[in-house]
């Protein structure tokens, strides 16, 4: 089942169960999944849907710590939660052996030797770790390993 049906599928589950604040984080993942599709005018593959996931996550995580600097608990809370659910649809993250392993091979196979060359890392890296693992995380690991 691709992602967006496993999407689409959630939402009428919660529908059907009542719950209010599932269903509304839902369809915001899919109002945002849609508007992309509208814009670009194609239909999204798991891999794009993905990355739409991703910046959602990342808009939340930005809006935490914008809260709690404004000592707004319930907000923290309900971002939290949001959070939580939309990472259900991102496959399962990687550890940081595997995320070192997957970097040396990259830098292996580019020859990169400085942080000048750390496109080309990112290059081969990306669409492997695509949804697994935070793109930040990933870019200063990488910068680490040439530095």
């Amino acid at each position: 089942m691709a992602l967006r049906e496993r999407i689409t599928e959630d939402m009428k589950s919660a529908m059907r169960a009542g719950e209010k604040e599932r269903l509304a984080t839902i369809r915001l993942a899919l109002a945002a999944i849609k508007q992309r599709e509208v814009d670009e005018r194609i239909t999204l593959d798991d891999a794009q849907v993905l990355s739409v996931l991703e910046k959602m996550i990342r808009q939340r995580r930005e809006s935490v710590t914008q809260f709690a600097s404004g000592g707004r608990a319930d907000l923290v809370a309900k971002e939290n939660a949001e959070i939580a659910l939309l990472q259900t649809y991102l496959p399962a993250q990687m550890s940081p052996a595997e995320i070192d392993a997957l970097i040396a091979e990259a830098i292996a196979a580019t020859g990169a030797a400085s942080v000048k060359e750390m496109g080309k890392v990112m290059a081969v890296v990306k669409p492997k770790a695509q949804g697994r693992v935070d793109m930040g995380v990933l870019s200063a690991r990488i910068k680490q390993k040439l530095g």
